[in-house]
């Protein structure tokens, strides 16, 4: 784990303290990740002679930067995308080009929905990325952590995701009067 994605770690797990919270985040992440490849896995490509499509091209640079934020956490990830691309494909084969439209809609509507109702029913408060629209991103990181976590590995990650800021000092009157704290 490098030391900015422990940083941005310990903001954003300060978003998603509870448990409910954190399990709708799951499902809407998956359903978002899948709502945004899907459209994309209509328009094949080819690079080098390779079969591909936009789906497979538009996730490489998330994949990298997933990776450098953390090896094991990214390879991770990198096999559920591969997985979600997968299932994509399939749905791309089975239905017609207004049922995937159709679909992504439904999926967005769904994954945006658990993202807002975990905040502001469970945690009762406004998602990380308003604060900060790199948390976007820093999601699929989050799950996957916890996933090591309830595994039993990366106690490293445990140690950031499941501290509790210490409470800031009580404020002296003296320190109150001249506008420090």
């Amino acid at each position: 784990m490098n030391a900015y994605f422990r940083t941005q770690l310990t903001d954003y797990a300060e978003y998603h303290r509870d448990w409910w919270n954190c399990a709708m985040h799951v499902f809407g992440i998956l359903f978002l990740f899948l709502a945004a490849v899907l459209p994309l896995s209509l328009c094949p490509v080819s690079v080098l002679g390779i079969q591909a499509t936009w789906a497979d091209l538009m996730v490489i640079p998330v994949l990298i930067y997933w990776l450098w934020l953390d090896a094991a956490l990214g390879l991770a990830i990198v096999a559920a995308a591969a997985v979600m691309l997968l299932l994509a494909a399939a749905i791309v084969d089975l239905a017609s080009v207004g049922a995937v439209w159709s679909i992504s809609v439904v999926l967005i509507i769904i994954g945006f929905a658990l993202q807002v109702v975990g905040h502001q029913v469970f945690e009762r408060r406004q998602p990380a990325l308003m604060d900060n629209p790199t948390h976007l991103l820093l999601g699929p990181m989050f799950v996957m952590a916890k996933f090591f976590i309830l595994l039993g590995f990366r106690k490293d990650l445990a140690a950031v995701i499941e501290a509790r800021p210490a409470p800031a000092p009580p404020m002296s009157p003296l320190s109150a009067e001249r506008g420090q704290g």
